[in-house]
């Protein structure tokens, strides 16, 4: 189910996009979810307490501060929300793209581009959701793109994702849990039981470790080595690689 959040001080407008998204689901036939806030601090409590959403209607201009600086602090907690600006100004357009806004929408919002922007946001948050992980960490939530994540390794509960650019990102869980989640995507694999790798980063297999491009080694359990070569070679294979032999 997609949730949207509305913030906008004038109540006028909160009720114009909840009728516009009522018409939307119904035309559509969407599962949708939303939550209407007056005041910028409701809607940053919701945030900080962990509440998600997947796409947020954020007013520039609200009272004593403007919607660029709310979404600063949004961004503080939630790097992967759909933020898109309302505004009946072009003034601050450019700097609403220093937040990573979706989208910069002028009032009036007539039906037909609420339609478009809802569909256009939605298929994003759709073709996201089929190749990332969503991550709940120190700094709040934030999207993995699956495709960059070269490993994962757990010490006690703290799950430690490696990204391709070096960049280590932490959460909290079991490997037994991560593995069931990624278990449907082919290029992951379990070579112990304390990581969890990305074939498509495989640099080389020696029979006590996997060298990763990153140069980092991953252990082989004693007697795993065959396993995991064929593994490997099987997914390459798959993938249409080529090999000399």
């Amino acid at each position: 189910m997609i949730k949207v959040a509305f913030c906008d001080d004038d109540i006028s407008v909160l009720d114009e996009l909840k009728e516009l998204l009522d018409q939307y689901r119904t035309k559509r036939r969407r599962e949708i979810a939303y939550t209407s806030f007056c005041s910028s601090l409701e809607l940053l409590a919701n945030i900080e307490k962990g509440i998600r959403y997947d796409i947020l209607f954020l007013d520039v201009i609200l009272p004593n501060e403007n919607g660029i600086k709310i979404a600063k602090e949004v961004r503080q907690y939630d790097s992967v929300v759909k933020i898109i600006f309302l505004t009946s100004s072009s003034e601050f357009a450019v700097q609403s793209y220093t937040v990573g806004a979706y989208f910069y929408q002028m009032k009036p919002i007539w039906k037909e581009s609420f339609f478009n922007l809802m569909d256009s946001a939605i298929s994003e948050c759709q073709k996201e959701q089929q190749c990332s992980l969503i991550l709940r960490c120190k700094n709040g939530i934030t999207r993995i793109n699956l495709d960059r994540l070269e490993y994962c390794e757990v010490i006690g509960r703290t799950l430690l994702f490696h990204m391709e650019n070096g960049k280590v990102l932490e959460g909290t869980g079991s490997m037994d849990e991560l593995y069931g989640q990624l278990s449907q995507y082919e290029n992951f694999v379990r070579p112990h039981r304390s990581f969890l790798i990305n074939m498509e980063y495989i640099q080389k297999i020696s029979y006590k470790a996997i060298t990763m491009e990153s140069l980092e080694e991953i252990p082989i359990p004693h007697g795993k080595c065959s396993e995991i070569k064929n593994i490997y070679l099987e997914y390459a294979f798959n993938r249409k690689q080529v090999f000399i032999s």
